[in-house]
């Protein structure tokens, strides 16, 4: 007999009933704002809002969000460091930074706290209900016009082959992880089953050092500028 299919995301289950969020900026008609556009869908609910770092760091916890929307300049801290202090104690909970400022330090630093995604606020009310539906089911992103900045801080690091101790298997997932597929959709595609490339994406993430999906397809897309047109992929084989 096959066994029941494993929800997509095991670490983090498909909600029963509307995505939980939670809102973190100093700004209460930009709280307000956010709230309407993700509540008129239908899909979501905004369990709690705060407007400084300390508010957020009581209340996140015990309203138990899939997803806090946090803005990255507060006036009693930032946002990267509510999202660090977060993820330590909520490893499941995706953390979605919002900010006017396009901080190439920031960024890196959201993204090295295990931030799922950082957005400027000037993003589109459509693009931002988007990006929470996707950190919710477990995918990451990044604004495009902010991506060269975390590059270009990943080119300047020390890493002369960082896929060397990947094997065949674990380099074509982490090109898949790249084109931003999730664990089924990779499964599907590579004929494995979701929890087989669970195991894969652990292991190569482990090798990598890294810490967040996100962290490994900022890599890869590294990888791919720096192999220059025709060489993107970083598994050998066809380009598919």
């Amino acid at each position: 007999m096959t066994q029941p299919q494993q929800p997509p995301h095991p670490t983090r289950p498909e909600p029963t009933g509307p995505i939980r969020v939670f809102l973190l900026d100093d700004h209460e008609v930009v709280r307000r704002g956010i709230k309407d556009l993700l509540e008129v869908e239908g899909e979501f609910e905004v369990v709690g809002e705060a407007s400084t770092a300390a508010e957020a760091l009581a209340r996140v916890p015990a309203l138990s969000p899939a997803v806090a929307v946090l803005d990255v300049r507060l006036p009693d801290g930032d946002g990267v460091s509510v999202c660090r202090e977060l993820r330590s104690r909520m490893p499941d909970l995706a953390c979605l930074m919002l900010t006017s400022f396009s901080d190439d330090e920031a960024l890196f630093d959201a993204i090295m706290a295990g931030a799922s995604g950082y957005l400027l606020k000037q993003v589109s009310g459509t693009d931002l209900v988007g990006a929470v539906r996707t950190v919710a089911a477990g995918g990451s992103l990044l604004d495009p016009k902010l991506t060269n900045a975390v590059l270009a801080r990943l080119r300047a690091g020390d890493r002369k082959d960082p896929l060397a101790a990947l094997t065949a298997q674990e380099r074509r997932i982490l090109d898949l992880i790249g084109d931003g597929l999730t664990n089924r959709q990779i499964g599907e595609r590579m004929f494995l089953a979701e929890k087989t490339v669970k195991n894969y994406v652990s292991s190569l993430m482990a090798k990598l050092g890294v810490e967040r999906r996100v962290q490994a397809a900022v890599l890869v897309s590294e990888l791919r500028e720096s192999a220059g047109p025709g060489r993107g992929r970083t598994a050998r084989g066809p380009n598919r």
